[in-house]
C-alpha cells in the first residue's frame, strides 16, 4: 500500500511541473503608493494675538489645509529676521509678518503682500508706549534714565517707532534709558510693565487691545502714555517664486474666510473682521520713517 501511494505521489509531481520562460519585457513593476502631498509652509513671523491666541492659528492652519487640499505646516522661529530669511530662501511659502520686516523684505527680495487683516474696521495699527498704572510718567520724556522693554529689533511698533522718537530728540536707547532689553513678544513686554520689571515698553496696539478685551489682568495694570500715528497693519505675505496658481488659491481662501461658519469662528477668536487684498501703499509711512532713521545714523 505504501509503495502504491508513493508511486501515485511521484506521478502527480511530474505532471504538475511546468517550465516557465520570462523575458525582461514581461516583468512589470509593482504599483507605487502616491507620494505624500508637499505641505505648504506657513511662517509665524508676527501674530496679532498674544501667545494664548496661538490656538486660533492652529485652527486656521487646519482650515486652510482643508480648503487647499494639502497639508499646512506652521513654522515659528521666534524672531522676525529668521522668518524673513526663510522667505528669501524659499524655506517658507507664506507668513504673517510685522509691518517693518515686510518693508525690508519688499525692498530686498520682492516680498509680496497676499492679504491684510481688517481689525475693528481698519487695516492700520499703532505703537503704544506703556508704563505701570501707578507710574508718575505722563510722556516719553518722563522715562529718561528708566528701564525700558523693546520687543524685536525689527518690529515697527515695538522698536522702530520708539527709536525714531528718540532720534528726533537727538538721543539713542543707550543715551536715554538707564537700561533696556528685548522681550521678543509684545505680550511679554506688557507683562513686564504690569509686573514692574521695567518702567516702560513699546508694544503693538493690536496685542494690547486684544488682551484688554479678553484678559485685562495685565493691561489693567498698565497705562498708555503715547499712541503713534496709524501704520499699515502686519500683513500676510508670500515668498517670491510661489506658483501663481497656489498664490491665488491661497489668497481666495483668506479673502472668503469670513463667509463660512468655521472660518468666521476662527477670525472672531483672533479679533479679525476679515481679510482684504494687500495694498503696498499702506506701508509708505514706515518707509519714510526708516529713511529718516538711516539719515540720523549717517549724521551720527
Amino acid at each position: 500500500m505504501i509503495a502504491l501511494l508513493l508511486a501515485v505521489a511521484a506521478g502527480c509531481d511530474r505532471q504538475s511541473v511546468t517550465e516557465v520562460s520570462l523575458r525582461a519585457s514581461d516583468v512589470k513593476p509593482l504599483p507605487q503608493p502616491p507620494p505624500a502631498a508637499n505641505p505648504l509652509r506657513l511662517g509665524m513671523g508676527a501674530m496679532i494675538t498674544p501667545k494664548e491666541g496661538y490656538r486660533y492659528y492652529l485652527q486656521m492652519k487646519e482650515y486652510v489645509a482643508g480648503k487647499l487640499g494639502r497639508p499646512v505646516l506652521l513654522v515659528d522661529r521666534g524672531n522676525y529676521e529668521s522668518i524673513n530669511r526663510l522667505l528669501a530662501e524659499g524655506g517658507v511659502d507664506a507668513a504673517f509678518v510685522c509691518a517693518g520686516p515686510y518693508v525690508d523684505g519688499h525692498n530686498r527680495f520682492k516680498l509680496e503682500i497676499l492679504a491684510m487683516p481688517v481689525v475693528h474696521g481698519t487695516t492700520t495699527y499703532r505703537s503704544y508706549i506703556i508704563v505701570p498704572a501707578t507710574s508718575p510718567a505722563r510722556q516719553l520724556d518722563d522715562l529718561r534714565g528708566k528701564t525700558f522693554a523693546f520687543t524685536d529689533p525689527d518690529s515697527n511698533s515695538g522698536a522702530i517707532v520708539p527709536i525714531y522718537l528718540l532720534h528726533r530728540r537727538h538721543e539713542s536707547a543707550e543715551s536715554f534709558f538707564r537700561s533696556y532689553t528685548y522681550t521678543y513678544g509684545h505680550d511679554k513686554s506688557i507683562r513686564a510693565v504690569a509686573s514692574g520689571l521695567v518702567d516702560g515698553a513699546a508694544v503693538d496696539s493690536l496685542i494690547w487691545e486684544y488682551l484688554a478685551r479678553w484678559n485685562p489682568a495685565f493691561t489693567g495694570a498698565t497705562r498708555i502714555i503715547y499712541r503713534s500715528p496709524a501704520y499699515g497693519i502686519p500683513p500676510l505675505v508670500v515668498r517670491p517664486g510661489l506658483p501663481a496658481a497656489t498664490k491665488e488659491r491661497l489668497r481666495q481662501i483668506f479673502l472668503q474666510m469670513h463667509q463660512d461658519r468655521e472660518g468666521k469662528a476662527i477670525l472672531d477668536g483672533m479679533g479679525i473682521d476679515r481679510f482684504v487684498r494687500g495694498d503696498d501703499r499702506n506701508y509708505d509711512s514706515i518707509r519714510a520713517m526708516k529713511k529718516q532713521l538711516a539719515r540720523f545714523g549717517e549724521a551720527d
